[in-house]
């Protein structure tokens, strides 16, 4: 069974930073799909960066040039690298491997939550 488990949420001031880990297990982070969403207390869940069907990276609007995700094929762990953070950042963090990948159900993460304030 799939399983991804998320690290390194947490308090962080205004214009922060934090690191968060996704370890993967029964997959391959080397495969292309995988990515971070997050969600917010009474909004929806968001994508917020992954690695696109030929490995190239993909970001939401509102975090391009302060988020940055990459992946460690050793460790078998993707990671968020999260700059200048602010309060409409503060959610909780998801990964997600697509149903492709999985080779059956879409799988999540537990989520890991980031606060931003002050």
């Amino acid at each position: 069974q799939v399983q991804l488990v998320e690290s390194g949420g947490g308090l962080v001031q205004p214009g922060g930073s934090l690191r968060l880990s996704c370890a993967a297990s029964q997959i391959r982070v080397s495969a292309n799909g995988l990515g971070w969403y997050r969600q917010a207390p009474g909004k929806q869940r968001e994508l917020v960066a992954r690695f696109s069907n030929t490995g190239n990276t993909i970001y939401a609007d509102f975090v391009k040039d302060r988020f940055t995700i990459s992946r460690d094929f050793a460790k078998n762990t993707v990671y968020l690298q999260m700059n200048r953070l602010n309060a409409e950042d503060t959610a909780v963090y998801y990964c997600n491997a697509p149903s492709y990948v999985t080779g059956s159900h879409e799988a999540w993460g537990q989520g890991t939550q980031v606060t931003v304030s002050s």
